[in-house]
C-alpha cells in the first residue's frame, strides 16, 4: 500500500507514530502533514495512494476538492483504506465513506502518552472504540477515583509500566462511557468504549487541543484586546474557530484582528477563521464555547 499520512509531524507524535508502524508494515508512507491540501491531492492521485491516514474531515475535504477540479473519486483516485484519528467519526459519515466512496475505514484513539488505545472498525455499536489488550485502560469517575458501571460515564485513564516512560493512572481528560459485555470478567480488549467529551475545559479542533488558558495568553499579547472567547462550530464537517475579542468600544480594526490571529495561531499552532469585537463578555462566560453537533 502506498499510503498518505496527513497528520501532523511537528511537535506532535501523531504523524510519525503511524508513519513508523505503515514502515514497519512494509508500506510506503507519503509524510503530508496538515493544510496544503491541493498538493496532499495531486499526491494522492498522482502517486496512487491506496491508504489515508488522518481526520476524517481532511479526507471528505479533499473528496469535495477533487469533486470541484471535475474528477470522479472513485475512479480517478485508487484509495480504498482510511485510518481516521484526532476528531470523531460521526456514523453518517462513515457511511458515506464506504457507500459513497467504497473505503474500508477504521477510526483509532490514542493519546501523545501512550499512541494509540483503541480502535472503531464499524463492525460493533455506532462510534464505540475497542480497547486495545494494553496498556492498562480504566474509565474511572472523576470526583471518586472508582470505577465506572457498565453504561456510565468516566475519565479515560490509563497505567503504563514502561521502563522508560512509565505513567500510573494518567488521567487524559477524555471520558467516555463504560461498554462492558460481561461487567467484571470481561477481559480489556474485550471492553469497548464511547467517547463523549472532555472533562476538562480544554477543547480538540482539527485535531488539536485548545485551553482558555493559551486564548488568554494570546489574547495578553496583543495591545488593545482586553478578554478573549472562543466558539467552535462545525458547518459542511469543517471546524471553524471564531474569535471575540473584547475591546474597550467595541469596535475593533482589521490589523487587530490579524494580530490576534496570529497570536493565536502561534501559541495554539491553529488558524483562527474569524475574529469578532465586543464591549463585554457575560459574566463567568466559558474561554471556549464548543458549538459542535456530531451525528
Amino acid at each position: 500500500d502506498v499510503v498518505l499520512v496527513s497528520l501532523s509531524y511537528h511537535l506532535t507524535p501523531a504523524g510519525f507514530l503511524f508513519d513508523n508502524a505503515l514502515s514497519r508494515l512494509g508500506c510506503t508512507v507519503i509524510p503530508g502533514g496538515i493544510g496544503n491540501s491541493d498538493l496532499q491531492l495531486q499526491m494522492m492521485r498522482e502517486l496512487g495512494c491506496t491508504g489515508y491516514v488522518g481526520t476524517p474531515s481532511f479526507l471528505m475535504s479533499l473528496i469535495r476538492k477533487a469533486e470541484e477540479q471535475g474528477l470522479n473519486f472513485t475512479a480517478d483516485f485508487k484509495l480504498k483504506k482510511a485510518i481516521v484519528s484526532a476528531e470523531p467519526l460521526p456514523p453518517s459519515l462513515r457511511q458515506t465513506f464506504m457507500e459513497t466512496y467504497g473505503m474500508t475505514v477504521a477510526n483509532a484513539y490514542g493519546t501523545a502518552e501512550f499512541g494509540i488505545l483503541a480502535v472503531d472498525r464499524g463492525d460493533g455499536m455506532p462510534m464505540s472504540m475497542q480497547l486495545l489488550s494494553e496498556p492498562i485502560i480504566q474509565l474511572l469517575d472523576p470526583e471518586t477515583g472508582e470505577p465506572v458501571a457498565a453504561g456510565l460515564p468516566g475519565e479515560v485513564v490509563v497505567t503504563n509500566f514502561s521502563r522508560v516512560y512509565p505513567l500510573i493512572r494518567f488521567g487524559t481528560g477524555d471520558m467516555a462511557v463504560n461498554v462492558d459485555p460481561n461487567p467484571g470478567q470481561s477481559k480489556q480488549e474485550e471492553r469497548s468504549m464511547v467517547l463523549v467529551g472532555r472533562s476538562g475545559e480544554a477543547v480538540k479542533v482539527r485535531g488539536m487541543f485548545v485551553h482558555p488558558n493559551q486564548l488568554r495568553f494570546a489574547a495578553s499579547q496583543v495591545p488593545g484586546v482586553q478578554g478573549v472567547q472562543a466558539v467552535v462550530t462545525r458547518p459542511d464537517l469543517n471546524d471553524v474557530l471564531t474569535l471575540t475579542a473584547v475591546v474597550a468600544d467595541g469596535t475593533g480594526s482589521e490589523a487587530l484582528a490579524e494580530g490576534l490571529k496570529k497570536a493565536v495561531t502561534a501559541v495554539c499552532r491553529l488558524r483562527v477563521d474569524s475574529v469578532e469585537f465586543a464591549i463585554s463578555l457575560p459574566e463567568n462566560a466559558p474561554g471556549i464555547v464548543d458549538g459542535r453537533m456530531w451525528k
